[in-house]
């Protein structure tokens, strides 16, 4: 029997490097790689050190020619971000890789090692690794230029309310702070009756206004004036005003609706009072508990007035109370409050204690008064009111007393306070000595009203240290700390080293 032999496995033979004489696998070049490499540099042309723009202020980045974005560090945008910056002269070879190499985060370089081929010699393929050093510089944009400047302005929003208290504005404030829409904003000034936000286009100027419409009963009017106009490329500057009014109705506000509205809510009462305004004004009849909303619309077709300013607030103790029950409403009522109790109470002012005068009236608060109760509210039996509607109601339906809200120590509620509010950083002008006062019966709000701060971010504040009379309660409402949310600081982050560094 014969064998057939297998073929000899055929194996590539090698050649000796024309340069160094090495041998080596057969190659278009006849070359080796390390002699390739000294007679050809394919990274030649590609600059070894660039420079990438960086503005401090709002932390954006510089993508040519005028665009500004937001870029971490070692992130997919920075890195198309700098190899645009090599693209033009990376037209010759091809990239293979690229990635960063890790800097001390304060050292403004950034290190990144790019992988190329390119055909050599007779059609050899070299490849190449190497580092592209980028050199941050800091640069301010255009946007934080005309913030800086302060006097920069293409469009404002005046937001106006002829009010005397401004609880309206402090929640405003919140629902904006929350949004985050005052970071468009140049410059923020606050003046007497409102306040003034100034803006580098229109476009954002419009965004505050459709959010002011969504989040407060208001009106809006728009006007512009020409600055320059182009006759050659026909371009016009424009300086754009929106002026923003809102209702001029704050909350513990009694009214008098006119005898139309009252008719259209549900026939309830002409004297009620503002238990809330947010995106419509909510109102209560503290002689039957109809409930009733207005929103703008409806205000401005029928527009009612405030009768008392909150400085009118009289404090009463509360001698004598019945609840009533199984109310009976009359034909065509409307919805009425479950969160309230009415009730019939004799009161006296605390300022009258020794005297015998005593008011008699209706509430809408029989769910938080027990006799000895102190109580604020507002005298009508004692008081000048000059109201078109009023005037013409019968006197003997007008109540003696429209008691509003439960008083508690206000001392020890600021003690036992152991949260804060944001708030936004803006020029004051004709500051109030009241403002703290106002400021702090908006705090007292939220935390008797549940649904008022739902809007609102509340966070914890850590400065305040609990105190032994803080265990000592008197019914006033708080915050539970489930409500609240934690600040975040760069120290809670990165340490107090960290924080430095970030701040350079």
């Amino acid at each position: 029997m014969e064998y057939i032999q297998a073929p000899a496995a055929s194996s590539q033979g090698n050649i000796l490097c024309c340069t160094c004489g090495v041998p080596v696998p057969p190659n278009p070049a006849n070359m080796c790689v390390a002699c390739l490499r000294t007679e050809v540099d394919i990274s030649e042309g590609i600059p070894k050190q660039v420079t990438v723009h960086f503005c401090k202020q709002c932390e954006r980045y510089l993508q040519p020619p005028a665009t500004w974005m937001h870029c971490a560090l070692e992130s997919r945008e920075l890195l198309a971000l700098c190899l645009k910056k090599l693209k033009s002269s990376m037209t010759k070879v091809r990239l293979i890789d690229a990635g960063f190499l890790w800097t001390e985060p304060h050292s403004k370089r950034i290190k990144m090692k790019l992988t190329i081929q390119k055909e050599v010699m007779n059609g050899a393929i070299l490849q190449q690794v190497f580092v592209v050093e980028f050199v941050v510089q800091y640069q301010m944009c255009d946007d934080c230029h005309r913030v800086e400047a302060k006097d920069f302005w293409k469009a404002v929003v005046q937001v106006r309310q002829k009010t005397v208290h401004k609880k309206t504005f402090y929640y405003l404030e919140q629902l904006i702070l929350k949004h985050k829409l005052h970071q468009n904003a140049l410059n923020i000034k606050e003046i007497h009756d409102g306040i003034d936000f100034y803006y580098g286009s229109k476009q954002h100027a419009q965004k505050m206004v459709d959010f002011l419409q969504c989040t407060v009963p208001c009106r809006s009017k728009t006007s512009q004036r020409l600055i320059s106009h182009d006759i050659h490329s026909n371009t016009y500057n424009y300086k754009s005003t929106f002026s923003a009014e809102i209702v001029p109705v704050c909350k513990d506000n009694v009214v008098c609706l006119p005898p139309r509205l009252a008719q259209s809510l549900g026939n309830m009462g002409q004297i009620c009072v503002c238990v809330r305004v947010t995106s419509t004004i909510h109102l209560i009849d503290p002689r039957t508990l109809q409930i009733a909303e207005v929103d703008g619309n409806t205000y401005w077709r029928s527009p009612f007035n405030s009768l008392c300013s909150p400085r009118q607030l009289e404090e009463f103790i509360v001698m004598d109370i019945d609840v009533i029950k199984d109310q009976k409403l009359g034909a065509g009522a409307g919805m009425r409050s479950n969160k309230h109790t009415l009730a019939e109470v004799w009161v006296q002012k605390t300022s009258e204690m020794d005297t015998s005068q005593q008011y008699h009236c209706r509430t809408f608060l029989g769910h938080l008064l027990n006799i000895g109760d102190l109580v604020m509210g507002y005298d009508f039996a004692n008081s000048n009111i000059n109201d078109e509607y009023l005037n013409k109601m019968n006197p003997h339906h007008l109540p003696d007393v429209v008691l509003i809200k439960k008083s508690y120590d206000r001392s020890r509620r600021a003690r036992r306070r152991n949260w804060k509010l944001q708030e936004m950083s803006r020029d004051r002008e004709g500051m109030d000595t009241d403002d703290e006062r106002q400021y702090q019966d908006f705090l007292e709000d939220l935390e008797e009203d549940e649904a008022l701060r739902k809007n609102v971010n509340i966070y914890r504040d850590a400065s305040k240290i609990p105190v032994e009379s803080d265990t000592d309660d008197d019914g006033a409402p708080r915050i539970s700390l489930m409500e609240m949310l934690e600040e975040l600081s760069l120290t809670d982050a990165t340490g107090g080293e960290g924080a430095d560094m970030m701040t350079d």
